[in-house]
C-alpha cells in the first residue's frame, strides 16, 4: 500500500524481519524513505504530519509482528525516530538555503511569507513530537509502552531537527539585520513573486541535499534557480 508517498507494507515488512543488531540499518532506511516522501510534496507543516503520521504506523505495525522482546523493540523504534528526525533536519537546510536567498533578495522578517516560514521552522519540533505521539497512540498497546520511553528520552535529549531550527532562525534574524545596516536591498517585487512559490523552492532545493547532510555543520548555501508561481511535483 502506498499513503504518503511512502510503500507502508515494504516498511511494515523490513521492521518485522529486523533483528535489534540492525538498528542503524532500520534507521537509514527510514531516514530514506521519509525524505523521499517528502521531497514529492510541498514542505507544509500539514504534509510533513502526514508523513510522519505514516512512517510512524507503519514502523509500529512491523514491530509489533517482529516478535522481539519489548527492550528490543524499543531499540527499533528509536531508530524510527531518528531516522524521521535525519529526514527532517533536511527539510530544515532546504528551508535556510531557500530563506537566505529571499533575504539576500531585500526581504525583511517582518513580511508575512518569511514570518510564517520561521513560525514553522520554529514549531518543527513540537509538530514533530505531537505526530509521532499521537499516531503511537493510536498502535495501542504493547507498543505504546516502547514508543513513550522513546519519546521521554528524545524530549530530554532534543532533536537534531529542533536543534538546527532553532539556530537556522537566530541566524536568519541576524543576517536581516546585517543586510539592512548595508542597504544590501535588491528588488523588492522580484522577491515577493519568489516567496509565492515558497513551499515549492524548498522542496526543489531539498531533492538536492545528500544524504552526508545530517552529518556536521550544514554545508555552504548553493544557489538556487528562483521558484516560479508553479508548483512541480516529481
Amino acid at each position: 500500500m502506498i499513503k504518503s508517498g511512502i510503500d507502508q507494507d515494504a516498511l511494515v515488512a523490513m521492521f518485522s524481519q529486523a533483528t535489534a543488531k540492525q538498528g542503524e540499518a532500520m534507521r537509514k532506511a527510514v531516514s530514506e524513505a521519509t525524505l523521499k516522501a517528502l521531497q514529492g510534496r510541498e514542505l507544509t507543516l500539514a504534509n510533513i504530519r502526514s508523513v510522519l503520521k505514516t512512517v510512524t504506523e507503519a514502523a509500529s505495525s512491523g514491530a509489533a509482528k517482529s516478535g522481539l522482546p519489548l527492550p528490543d523493540i524499543e531499540t527499533l523504534l528509536g531508530q524510527a525516530f531518528a531516522g524521521m528526525d535525519a529526514a527532517l533536519l533536511k527539510t530544515v537546510e532546504a528551508n535556510r538555503r531557500a530563506l537566505e536567498q529571499f533575504v539576500g533578495q531585500g526581504v525583511d522578517v517582518q513580511e508575512k511569507q518569511i514570518k510564517s516560514a520561521l513560525a514553522n521552522l520554529e514549531k518543527l519540533e513540537d509538530t514533530f513530537f505531537a505526530t509521532v505521539a499521537k499516531a503511537a497512540q493510536g498502535v495501542g498497546q504493547p507498543l505504546q509502552g516502547p514508543w513513550d520511553q522513546v519519546l521521554e528520552a528524545m524530549k530530554l535529549k532534543g532533536t537534531s531537527t529542533g536543534a538546527h531550527a532553532s539556530q537556522t532562525v537566530e541566524q536568519l534574524l541576524a543576517q536581516t539585520q546585517t543586510a539592512l545596516r548595508e542597504s544590501r536591498s535588491a528588488s523588492l517585487r522580484a522577491a515577493q513573486t519568489m516567496m509565492q512559490s515558497y513551499s515549492a523552492l524548498v522542496s526543489g532545493v531539498l531533492i538536492g541535499l545528500s544524504e552526508g547532510l545530517q552529518q556536521g555543520a550544514p554545508a555552504k548555501p548553493a544557489a538556487a534557480r528562483p521558484a516560479t508561481g508553479t508548483t512541480r511535483r516529481k
